[in-house]
């Protein structure tokens, strides 16, 4: 049976590079026949680092069968994988977000999550001396995953060890690291063809804060006026997509990438009070700076507060 490999719903760089790579790992080192999938429309960044190294977009999957076998990467939350994994035969996990719980496996599993800012910086140290066997368009995908990850170094979840191996990719690849991220956060700010809908839903987990269910949204960009020109109609449509997606309310952060700061917009009184409790601002109008804000990992979940 073939070993599927995929991250998160809404997938985004990582979570449609890594599956691609570890496929590579598994079938050419490990001799298992693996493929990448994904759980969605991979985002505009993901597809310009498909085009950039020729790398065929992964079969989009709407669930898996019993007893597929699988291997799960970028996280480890059974809500943002498909409705039946615990049916799945799950093999492995690679990720580098605080464990969840809840996910069920037929036996006992390799199980790697390490402080690291990206998933294929975990992959390339799992594979050790084999690294060096990547091909340049998996070396690629996986230099495009560690940038967009740590926003070209700018994020707080950032580790020397990521930047390192960064670096070494692109040494191999040729490449100027700060030429190659320019040309992928103009694909990641290039958000003129999507509707307000799929914009609120490109990037975005649930979270539960004291019994209210948020959708988290990140949108990081070069352009964040761009997004920022959008505020009426995409608020307007949080409420569908609430409505639609199960959740209270949407949390839209707008990241400026090169700025260094988010801004989040505040369509009523419940998102003013998360944002003045969570961040310790005072919040007049219909959206707020959050100097310094970077990350949802480590900036925006942890410290939500209703």
């Amino acid at each position: 049976m073939t070993t599927l490999v995929f991250g998160h719903k809404s997938p985004d760089t990582d979570s449609t590079g890594s599956p691609i790579v570890w496929a590579w790992y598994l079938n050419e080192i490990k001799g298992i026949d693996a493929k990448p999938a994904l759980l969605g429309e991979p985002n505009t960044e993901a597809a310009f680092m498909l085009e950039r190294w020729n790398l065929d977009k992964p079969e989009i999957i709407a669930d898996v069968a019993d007893g597929q076998a699988c291997v799960v990467v970028d996280t480890n939350n059974p809500a943002e994988l498909p409705a039946n994994i615990n049916g799945a035969d799950l093999q492995e996990i690679i990720d580098h977000h605080a464990l969840v719980g809840g996910l069920k496996t037929k036996g006992p599993i390799n199980i790697t999550i390490r402080q690291l800012a990206c998933t294929a910086t975990i992959m390339i140290d799992l594979m050790g001396d084999d690294a060096a066997k990547m091909p340049e368009a998996i070396k690629g995908a996986a230099l495009t995953c560690i940038l967009s990850d740590t926003l070209e170094f700018r994020s707080p979840t950032t580790t020397d060890h990521d930047r390192a191996v960064a670096e070494k990719l692109a040494t191999d690849l040729g490449l100027d690291v700060s030429a190659y991220a320019a040309d992928m956060f103009a694909a990641k700010s290039d958000v003129s063809s999507f509707s307000d809908a799929e914009l609120i839903r490109m990037d975005s987990k649930e979270y539960e804060v004291d019994s209210t269910k948020f959708r988290v949204s990140v949108l990081e960009t070069t352009a964040p006026g761009v997004v920022l020109d959008r505020k009426a109609s995409l608020m307007e449509s949080m409420t569908a997509v609430a409505g639609e997606d199960g959740v209270d309310q949407v949390l839209l952060f707008v990241v400026d990438i090169l700025n260094e700061e988010a801004t989040l917009m505040v369509p009523n009184d419940l998102v003013k009070g998360v944002a003045e409790k969570s961040f310790g601002v005072a919040v007049e109008g219909d959206a707020v700076v959050l100097p310094g804000v970077m990350s949802r990992k480590k900036q925006i979940i942890p410290n939500l507060k209703v």
